[in-house]
């Protein structure tokens, strides 16, 4: 998608798209699987982790990107792909790799639709599989 692309979503959500948010936006947007703050920071060379941080904070508060748990206590951050708020209608399956720790988004399998009780609130949906990714078989 071009860089424009990127600053109309943001702008859509009342954010001024400065370079380090562009950045940082477009790199989750583009990966093909979540990413941890440490992940994004090696990636973004260039940026503070604190900056890295905040921008996060900031799409995630804007509904542009939201968080999941993969079980190692660490959040990964991904995009939201829809153009509303990312709802669990918009979440899909997470694959975990028990060896590289890294975490592979399935997008093109939905997580269940889930009926909660009367008197709950449904905010998000985190459907995680665990295993090895084919990186770390091919290695072993």
């Amino acid at each position: 998608m071009s860089p424009e692309h990127y600053a109309s979503r943001l702008e859509d959500r009342g954010i001024h798209p400065t370079a380090m948010r562009l950045l940082v936006y477009r790199t989750l947007a583009e990966s093909r699987r979540a990413l941890s703050l440490r992940e994004l920071c090696d990636m973004l060379v260039t940026a503070e982790r604190s900056t890295v941080f905040r921008t996060l904070t900031l799409l995630l508060a804007h509904h542009l990107a939201h968080a999941i748990e993969d079980g190692t206590g660490v959040a990964r951050y991904e995009a939201c792909e829809g153009h509303d708020d990312c709802s669990p209608d918009d979440q899909h399956t997470h694959f975990f790799c028990t060896r590289c720790q890294r975490t592979f988004c399935f997008r093109s399998i939905h997580v269940p639709v889930v009926t909660v009780p009367d008197g709950f609130t449904l905010e998000s949906v985190n459907y995680l599989v665990k295993g090895i990714c084919p990186d770390c078989q091919r290695s072993a």
